[in-house]
């Protein structure tokens, strides 16, 4: 299961947002490292081409994919040197797939920030600039063990050396390490090292109904958020978590009519999690039938017996061919004997490139 952590600045709503995604109850304080501990939630990803297939179907059981937040408490400035406890939450980090950081994005004089005062940019500066240095001692500490190595011609510890001198390059301008360009042979060759800035980071701004949002002052502050998050290469959302979490308790159905009331305009816990997938380059394909349907995860890219693998993996090793079919064709043909009349039911190999949406069924050996 994908797993991403939850961080930023102490007091920018970390927990406020686990609680809205997980309907938890990590605690949450107007101070620093109320949370010492990460918590941990499962989150089923919304997805109504499931719930659909599921009618379609007349599904017994409904499967929806999932991702695993973890909330990690605050990082504050000079953490990779072991304040605030930031040797401990970095090592939280490390062991996820992804990064989600938190960035305020509201004035309220009630409501203390770190640093004195609201300002993204400065905020995720910080937040990097720890988990850039966090990477340089590991990339420091890991080319001082192969040295010997690399004198004896190894050619594997030189080629390793070689990958990690593009990322130390990189770190030393103050750049993350995912902008090192590396080749796919030499994220494989330094993957054991989890580097903390190798991995993708969704930038969440963190706003407040009825509260002075950035976005509405238009002082500059959120223009200039934006366009950093874009120099970085990465991606943003807005999101409410305050609002999100005093929803928790709403029915479905009246969620859209107090989001409008609160001035909240989209649902922004379905789009974090559309960002944290398009962020990790994920897609969907289903399986549908009467005992259930159900929506697994692959990456972007992942040809037919790589799907197959989700399911298990002798699909993968076994794999003859898949039949498949789009999600809304499907719908429209009003079941798989009629699709396959219709000719819309497509019978593919081993290089098949799965498509998000795609309905498969497995033929194996």
């Amino acid at each position: 299961m994908l797993k991403i952590g939850i961080v930023g600045l102490p007091n920018v709503g970390k927990s406020t947002l686990f609680n809205a995604l997980t309907r938890a109850n990590a605690l949450v304080a107007n101070y620093p490292f109320a949370t010492i501990d990460p918590s941990v939630g499962v989150v089923a990803v919304p997805d109504e081409r499931l719930t659909q297939l599921t009618e379609l179907s007349k599904s017994e059981k409904t499967i929806p994919a999932a991702v695993e937040f973890v909330d990690i408490a605050g990082l504050v400035k000079g953490a990779s040197l072991g304040e605030g406890l930031g040797n401990q939450f970095l090592s939280h980090i490390r062991e996820t797939d992804a990064i989600l950081q938190l960035v305020r994005f509201f004035d309220d004089p009630d409501i203390t920030h770190v640093h004195g005062e609201v300002d993204p940019v400065n905020d995720i500066e910080v937040i990097n600039l720890e988990l850039i240095l966090a990477d340089q001692d590991g990339v420091k500490k890991r080319r001082e063990k192969l040295v010997r190595d690399v004198g004896m011609n190894n050619k594997e510890a030189i080629a390793e050396d070689a990958a990690l001198a593009k990322v130390e390059s990189a770190l030393s301008t103050g750049k993350l390490a995912i902008t090192a360009d590396l080749t796919e042979e030499q994220m494989k060759l330094i993957k054991s090292l989890n580097l903390l800035t190798l991995k993708p980071i969704l930038y969440a701004f963190n706003g407040k109904s009825g509260g002075h949002n950035l976005n509405e002052i238009n002082d500059g502050r959120a223009e200039k958020a934006f366009e950093y998050v874009r120099a970085l290469g990465g991606s943003f959302v807005i999101i409410d978590a305050r609002t999100e979490h005093e929803l928790n308790d709403v029915s479905e159905d009246d969620k859209d009519m107090f989001r409008s009331e609160l001035g909240v305009q989209d649902d922004g816990i379905k789009d974090l999690i559309r960002g944290a997938y398009e962020t990790l380059g994920l897609i969907t394909f289903f399986t549908t039938g009467p005992k259930e349907s159900r929506a697994w995860t692959i990456q972007r890219g992942d040809l037919a017996p790589d799907a197959g693998a989700a399911i298990h993996q002798d699909f993968k090793e076994k794999f003859i061919r898949a039949e498949v079919v789009q999600w809304d064709k499907l719908l429209t043909d009003g079941s798989w004997s009629a699709a396959r009349d219709k000719g819309d039911i497509r019978t593919e190999g081993k290089t098949y490139l799965v498509a998000d949406g795609d309905v498969m069924v497995f033929l194996h050996s």
